[in-house]
C-alpha cells in the first residue's frame, strides 16, 4: 500500500557564514493512512527541520537531497503554485504554542473561515457556519461565541483546540504536530491528546507527532522514529523500541524521563518537625479593577481572586512542590512571596512579619530568590553573563567583587558551566545554559528559599534531567530550600519531600510525597491529576 507520507534518503543543509550546515542527514520515514509516528529526540536533533522541510517553508540558501512524497505529490521540486495547493488543504500542521500560530488582531473565526474558503471553495457563509461545527467538534462550549473573540479572550487550552480544528476542517490526508502540548498544563494536555485521538480514528489521517516527551508518544503513538544529530538512529513499534532500545542515544532518552519511584530528594531535614523557614498565612492575591473604582469610573468590576486565603510552611532545606493547572494560582502564590504581587494575609519568613511589599528589606530579597520559566525573558540580551551575575554580588556580596573574574567563574562551574561563557551573551548559549546562568544568579546571594516557576517546562527531556540533578546538588551543597512550582507530576515526585495541590486558586490539598505514591490522596482533583499523567516509558532490563 502507498504511504500517505514518505520521506526517502532526505539531507537538508542550511547556508551559513562558515558554509553549509547538515541539519538532516538522509532520514527515510514512513507514514500510512490513519497511523500515528512519534518523532523523538533533544532540542536541535532536526525535529523541526524536518517538519518545515515536509511543509516546504525553508529559508533562501537551504540545499536538498533525497525526496519527500506526500501519496503520488512529489514535494521537494515542486512549484510555488504546486504547494499553495497541498498545504492546508491536503497537509496541515499544528503548532506548538498556540499564542504564536494564531493571529492576535484577527478573530477566531475569521481565520478559521478563511483557511475554507480559500482551500474548500466555501461561501464565507457557509465557511462561518462550517467553522461553528469545526469548533463544537473538538469540545468547545459556546461555538458561536468563540467565533466572535480574539485569541487574547482564549484559554491556552481553547486556543489550541481552535489551531486543532483549523487543521482538520479540510480534512487533509496529513497533519504534522509540533509538541502540541509543551505550553499546556497536565489536564488540558491530556484533553488535547484524548481530543486527538479521537478525531484520528474519526479520519484515519496519517500524522507525524513530533514532541520530546516520551511518555506522552508511548501513549499516542504506534510507531516511534528516533532522531539524532539529523540522522534516524532508531526506529519501530513503540512497545518494541521503548522496552528494548538498541541505540546508546534511545536508552540516555528513555534513562532521563522522570520516574516517580527512582527519588532524587535529600533526606527529609532533620529540622522539619521545627519552626518553619517560610509561613503563609490566608494569603490571598486579587487582579483586576477594584469595586469601589470601578463605581467611580462607571466601569464593570473585572476583579477577580487569583489566589484565595493560602496557608502553608516550608521548613528549612525542604523541597515543596506546587502543582495544579494553569490558572489555579500556583505563579501568583510565587509572585506574592517575592513581592511582584501584592497581597492581603501575612507572610512570616524565619519568625518576621512581611505583611507587604515594605516589608521586603535587602535581606529578605537576599534570602529568597526566583528562577523563571523561560531564560529568554527573564535574562538581558544585551548584557554578558558576567553583568548579569555581578549585580546580585554587588547588591548582596561584597562590593569590591563586583568585577571579580574569579567570584562570577566560580557561580558559573557551581552550575557546570565553563568560566569563560562570562564574556557570552544569553543568545549565545542554548536553552538549558541559560537556565543554568538563571540558577547561578539566583544563588548568587546564597539564599535561604530559592522558588522555581516552572524552570523545566520548556526543556527537553535529558536537559531537564541535567537542571534537576544541579538542583539537587545545590541543596545538598547550601542546604537550600525550594519551592517547586510544576504540571509535571512525575518530575516534581522525583524531587519534592511534599506536594501542594492548587485548584481555581485554592490550596485543596497538602501530602507527604510517601503518603502520595501509596495512593494517599484524598481530594478528587488531586486523583484527576494523577490519572492525567502520562505513564514513563517501561525501564530497559
Amino acid at each position: 500500500m502507498t504511504p500517505v507520507l514518505a520521506i526517502d534518503g532526505y539531507c537538508l543543509d542550511y547556508a551559513t557564514p562558515g558554509g553549509f550546515f547538515r541539519a538532516l542527514d538522509a532520514v527515510t520515514l514512513r507514514v500510512a493512512k490513519g497511523e500515528v509516528l512519534g518523532l523523538v529526540g533533544e532540542s536541535g536533533s532536526g525535529k523541526t527541520s524536518l517538519a518545515w522541510a515536509i511543509m516546504r517553508h525553508l529559508p533562501a540558501g537551504a540545499r536538498e537531497g533525497g525526496a519527500i512524497s506526500l501519496g503520488d505529490t512529489q514535494l521537494t521540486g515542486a512549484s510555488k503554485a504546486e504547494i499553495d495547493a497541498v498545504r492546508g488543504r491536503r497537509i496541515g500542521m499544528v503548532f506548538q504554542d498556540p499564542s504564536t500560530s494564531l493571529n492576535p488582531t484577527l478573530p477566531l473565526g475569521e481565520q478559521l473561515a478563511e483557511v475554507l474558503v480559500r482551500h474548500r471553495g466555501l461561501t464565507r457563509k457557509q465557511a462561518w457556519a462550517e467553522g461553528e461545527a469545526a469548533l463544537a467538534r473538538v469540545g468547545l462550549k459556546l461555538p458561536a461565541t468563540m467565533m466572535k473573540r480574539y485569541p487574547h479572550e482564549a484559554s491556552g487550552g481553547e486556543k489550541q483546540r481552535v489551531v486543532i480544528a483549523t487543521a482538520f476542517s479540510c480534512e487533509p490526508e496529513c497533519i504534522l504536530f509540533d509538541e502540541p502540548t509543551t505550553a499546556l498544563d497536565v489536564i488540558t494536555a491530556r484533553q488535547i491528546l484524548d481530543l486527538f485521538a479521537e478525531l484520528q480514528a474519526q479520519t484515519g489521517v496519517a500524522s507525524l507527532y513530533i514532541s520530546h516527551d516520551l511518555a506522552l508518544v508511548s501513549r499516542i503513538a504506534g510507531r516511534v522514529a528516533v532522531i539524532h544529530r539529523g540522522q534516524i538512529v532508531e526506529q519501530g513499534p513503540v512497545g518494541d523500541v521503548f522496552a528494548a532500545p538498541r541505540h546508546d542515544y534511545t536508552k540516555m532518552l528513555l534513562s532521563a524521563v522522570p520516574r516517580p519511584e527512582a527519588r532524587l530528594a535529600p533526606p527529609r531535614p532533620e529540622g522539619a518537625a521545627g519552626p518553619a523557614l517560610v509561613e503563609v498565612e490566608k494569603v490571598s492575591v486579587r487582579y483586576g479593577r477594584k469595586p469601589f473604582l470601578a463605581a467611580l469610573l462607571n466601569r464593570e468590576n473585572t476583579q477577580f481572586t487569583g489566589a484565595k486565603e493560602v496557608s502553608l510552611a516550608i521548613a528549612p532545606g525542604e523541597i515543596l512542590g506546587i502543582v495544579g493547572e494553569s490558572g489555579s494560582g500556583k505563579s501568583t502564590l510565587a509572585r506574592a512571596l517575592t513581592g511582584l504581587n501584592p497581597f492581603e494575609g501575612e507572610i512570616r519568613f524565619d519568625g518576621r512579619r512581611i505583611g507587604g511589599l515594605a516589608d521586603m528589606d535587602r535581606d529578605y530579597r537576599r534570602d529568597v530568590q526566583i528562577i523563571f520559566q523561560h531564560p529568554d525573558s527573564s535574562l538581558n540580551p544585551r548584557q554578558r553573563i558576567s553583568e548579569i551575575l555581578s549585580r546580585p554580588i554587588a547588591l548582596y556580596g561584597e562590593p569590591e567583587q563586583r568585577r571579580d573574574k574569579a567570584a562570577i567563574g566560580a557561580l558559573l562551574e557551581q552550575v557546570r558551566l565553563p568560566a569563560s561563557y562570562a564574556s557570552r551573551y544569553p543568545h549565545q548559549l542554548s536553552g538549558g545554559e541559560k537556565q543554568r546562568v538563571a540558577i547561578a544568579r539566583a544563588f548568587a546571594s546564597k539564599p535561604r528559599l530559592v522558588i522555581c516557576d516552572e524552570i523545566t517546562s520548556a526543556l527537553d527531556v535529558s536537559v531537564q534531567a541535567s537542571v534537576i540533578a544541579l538542583l539537587v546538588e545545590l541543596q545538598r551543597l547550601h542546604g537550600t530550600a525550594y519551592l517547586f512550582i510544576t504540571h509535571d507530576l512525575n518530575l516534581v515526585r522525583q524531587i519534592a519531600h511534599r506536594i501542594a495541590v492548587m485548584y481555581r486558586g485554592d490550596l485543596v490539598e497538602l501530602i507527604d510525597v510517601a503518603e502520595l505514591a501509596a495512593g494517599g490522596a484524598r481530594h478528587p482533583y488531586t486523583r484527576s491529576l494523577l490519572e492525567a499523567v502520562p505513564a514513563p516509558p517501561a525501564v530497559h532490563a
